[in-house]
């Protein structure tokens, strides 16, 4: 399952990707081809928005942490009340 000879990769020059990203060591300020930060974490949203995002996750962990506990004080009822009798 090999690749075949005469399968060879060839170069086109298109970006599928680009990888020129702030703070990582190769990151170069000229070859920015958008010349704007796009696409970074929190642009374009507004505070409340951004509160109405928070509030989201806060809750989706809580409802983690109540079946987690639900589970946790159901199997410490059945050990007292049936296991352990």
């Amino acid at each position: 399952m090999g690749a075949k000879p005469e399968d060879e990769y060839e170069d086109d020059g298109r970006t599928i990707v680009n990888m020129n990203v702030d703070g990582m060591p190769w990151y170069r300020a000229d070859r920015d081809e958008a010349g704007e930060r796009s696409g970074q974490p929190g642009q374009g949203m507004s505070d409340d928005e951004l509160r109405q995002y928070k509030w989201a996750a806060v809750r989706a962990g809580l409802v983690i942490v109540l079946i987690f506990g639900a589970v946790f004080a159901a199997f410490i009822a059945f050990c007292d009340f049936i296991w352990f009798r």
